[in-house]
Formats: C-alpha cells, sequence, structure tokens
C-alpha cells in the first residue's frame, strides 16, 4: 500500500542516517503495517524538487505515484538527488537519471555526492 505520513519521513531519516527539517513531503511503501521503502521531497524550487530515498521493493505502482506527485502535481521539470549511495544512482539511472556532477565532501571528510537528475522527459513513468 502507498502511504503518504510521517513514518515515511522516520524510516527515510533512519535509513540515511540524518533527520530533515520541513518543509518537506514523502510517498512510502507499507507492507504488514511496516513502511518499507520511501522517498522524501524536499528543497522544492518550482522547476526542481531534490529527493532522498531508502527501502526496498519499489514497484512499478509506486515508481508511477512519485512521477505523477513530482512531474503533475508540483509541475517540475526534474527533480534531483544528491546521494554517496551507488545504489541510489543506479536506480536513478534506471528512471531515466544522468549524474551531473559531484560534491567533494559534502557528506563529511572524504565522503563525496553525486548529483543525479531525472528530467520530466526522461522519466518512463
Amino acid at each position: 500500500m502507498i502511504v503518504a505520513d510521517e513514518r515515511v519521513a522516520r524510516f527515510v531519516s533512519g535509513a540515511v542516517g540524518h533527520g530533515f527539517v520541513p518543509p518537506y513531503t514523502c510517498i512510502g511503501i507499507e507492507r504488514s503495517g511496516q513502511v518499507v521503502a520511501g522517498v522524501i521531497f524536499n528543497c522544492f524550487e518550482g522547476s526542481d524538487v531534490h529527493f532522498t530515498a531508502a527501502g526496498s521493493g519499489w514497484t512499478r505502482a509506486f515508481l508511477a505515484e512519485i512521477g505523477n506527485y513530482v512531474f503533475n502535481t508540483l509541475k517540475c521539470e526534474r527533480m534531483t538527488a544528491v546521494t554517496e549511495q551507488p545504489r541510489v544512482v543506479r536506480l536513478a539511472e534506471r528512471l531515466g537519471g544522468q549524474v551531473e556532477g559531484l560534491l567533494r565532501n559534502h557528506f563529511g571528510k572524504g565522503r563525496d555526492a553525486f548529483v543525479v537528475g531525472i528530467l520530466k522527459e526522461d522519466y518512463p513513468w
């Protein structure tokens, strides 16, 4: 089941090891009463919104809901991930994203971040 409540924010925050400061929105997947995957959207800038993803068990319906929210509800032209996790980069690339840069020491000394952008016209769902 797709959910959009504070449990998703707690799940994603716990998975990535830091909290998020409002305003943000979130969408997640719940199974057997537990959130197993989620996305937090923050840094909304009109044509762009940043996202942070965590978890597993992603479904086509969930990916379609993410695209619907970003591209239809928010009317963004793109969504951006800033991550040090290669698996998040791979997921974003499967969703039409491209690595657009590297932020050196973004997460601390020796912890660089990839900047990955997914454009509306490249998102498959």
